[in-house]
């Protein structure tokens, strides 16, 4: 079976995203996309200067 070499996982738990959105201005669900889409280290960054529209 092939893996996929050299892709990262950025999935997070519900855990991690709860952590996050209870740190910054966004929904965990949120968090998981933004960590989806950057990483988890660049995620959580871009989570912080996020600004949550409502």
């Amino acid at each position: 079976m092939a893996t996929k070499q050299g892709k990262k996982d950025n999935r997070i738990s519900d855990k991690e995203a709860m952590q996050i959105a209870e740190t910054t201005d966004v929904s965990p669900k949120q968090a998981k996309d933004l960590v989806a889409e950057h990483g988890k280290v660049k995620g959580k960054e871009a989570a912080k200067n996020f600004k949550a529209e409502g």
